[in-house]
């Protein structure tokens, strides 16, 4: 059991429907952490960034410039601010006056026109960072704010740097556009980033070829196993495996299957020639020296008893064999119908009552009693000529082990995916410990086979076996309750077993 389950196609799949399944997942969280310790990483380092220009613009604020009231001129500042200004980021410098008052808006990086100074301080004024301004220089403490941009489409990270000199206190503002920086997942969900997108996309194409991939194995093995059941039934023709295939890969694998078929085929017309040559050849002089034994009868002194008794062993063993060339002839028809035979819709109740028919006169002479309980209608799909040699068999061992004045019972049963055949006879019976091997070749348990004339060959049980298996079917033997054997056999409906 545990080898097949290893073995198992479907289970196998499962399976990798389950790693396709649970592996993204756990990727994506393990990622997904990693991220959010780089986000912080990121972040940390923005704020690091922004305190390292603070310190470099420090040594520039402190000096007195030529411009106005002694302070850096613009030009300078813009210029210093600029070299920083990089990766997106934005640099905007203001200025609160020594003792105290409003903040003013001395330069940026990328420079703005005048005209657009008094909407940048409205813009910041509305995200709270102006507030935020006195507080900084107040406490001489950084702060951070993040806000998303007017459309909402991107997420702005905003340091305020305070810088404290003798002639007011500066505050540098640094802007950086988070999801561009160093590639996280920084004011977005992670399953945004570009680079989860794409691990996706592949994902989602590789799941995709391996769905094309197992339907198209399934759909190959499924049409090959219809052309089977074709074939089977004998409604297909030659090169039946390669027409049907189209996947090149499985072009080999079908042309050695319809070599197969051909060749099964072959095989079943040469042991039907086989068997009627052979029978012929043996039947003839078989047939010549029995018409030969009548005038040797004839000329035979009555009183000589041995010469009789020698005649007689010549007469039994030529009819022995003769019995064993039939039995031989219809075991090779047999096994040819096996290969080729097709399956077709067989009426089981009609085939019964037609091999009855055939055992009429014999159960007449030996007084025993037919009786058949029989559903209308039953249709396997089945090989009719094996169909056939199964029920003759099983009727004839029953006639030959039922008692004068006792009685056989056919009992033919459909059920919703089988039939079931029951024959039971009120013969002795058979030892518990042989009812096993009454389907093996060449076994019989009949009294008379010790004589030489016996006419059986104890093949008729053993053929039964071998075509209700052939038809996915199963039989079997017991000892009925009182007295006698019961014969099952329980075949498919659709004839595949």
């Amino acid at each position: 059991m545990a080898r097949r389950l290893g073995a198992s196609l479907t289970l196998k799949l499962v399976g990798l429907v389950g790693i396709f399944a649970t592996l993204p997942i756990i990727l994506y969280g393990q990622f997904e952490g990693a991220d959010r310790q780089m986000r912080d990483l990121v972040t940390s380092a923005i704020q690091d960034r922004s305190k390292l220009i603070s310190y470099a613009l420090a040594p520039v604020l402190e000096r007195a410039g030529a411009g106005e009231k002694g302070l850096p001129s613009s030009e300078e500042l813009n210029r210093e601010l600029t070299k920083f200004a990089r990766d997106g980021t934005t640099l905007r410098l203001m200025l609160q006056a020594a003792g105290g008052g409003p903040f003013y808006f001395v330069v940026s990086a990328p420079a703005i026109r005048t005209d657009d100074v008094v909407p940048e301080l409205d813009e910041l004024s509305r995200r709270g960072i102006l507030q935020r301004l006195q507080e900084a220089c107040t406490w001489d403490v950084s702060d951070e704010i993040r806000y998303r941009q007017p459309d909402g489409s991107v997420e702005l990270l905003t340091s305020i740097i305070p810088i404290n000199t003798r002639r007011g206190c500066w505050v540098m503002t640094s802007t950086h556009t988070t999801s561009e920086f160093l590639s996280t997942a920084i004011g977005r969900p992670y399953w945004e980033t570009r680079a989860v997108r794409i691990a996706a996309l592949i994902y989602l194409v590789l799941a995709v070829l391996a769905v094309l991939a197992a339907l198209s194995i399934f759909v190959s093995l499924r049409r090959f196993r219809d052309v089977a059941r074709e074939i089977m039934q004998g409604r297909i023709g030659d090169h039946a495996f390669s027409h049907r295939n189209v996947v090149p890969e499985l072009s080999s694998v079908a042309a050695d299957f319809d070599k197969l078929v051909h060749d099964l085929k072959r095989l079943s017309q040469q042991i039907r020639q086989s068997a009627e040559d052979n029978a012929h050849s043996i039947k003839t002089p078989l047939a010549a020296i029995q018409s030969s034994l009548a005038p040797l009868r004839r000329a035979v002194d009555g009183a000589d008893q041995r010469a009789r008794r020698a005649l007689e062993i010549i007469e039994s063993s030529v009819t022995r064999l003769l019995t064993l060339v039939t039995a031989a002839q219809h075991f090779d028809r047999s096994a040819a119908d096996l290969i080729e035979a097709p399956r077709v819709p067989v009426n089981v109740t009609q085939i019964v009552g037609e091999a009855t028919l055939s055992f009429r006169e014999i159960m007449a002479n030996r007084a025993v009693s037919l009786i058949r309980r029989l559903d209308d209608g039953v249709v396997v799909r089945a090989g009719r000529g094996m169909l056939e040699i199964v029920l003759q068999n099983v009727l004839e061992n029953a006639t030959s082990f039922a008692p004068r004045g006792s009685s056989i019972v056919l009992t033919l049963t459909e059920h919703d995916h089988s039939v079931e055949l029951r024959v039971e006879d009120e013969g002795p019976g058979i030892d518990p410990r042989q009812l096993e091997q009454i389907f093996e070749r060449y076994y019989s348990t009949r009294a008379d086979d010790r004589d030489p004339k016996s006419q059986h060959a104890g093949l008729g049980l053993w053929i039964v076996r071998r075509n209700v298996e052939a038809l996915g079917g199963r039989v079997a033997a017991g000892n009925r309750i009182g007295g006698g054997l019961a014969v099952t056999i329980v075949l498919p409906k659709n004839g595949d077993g």
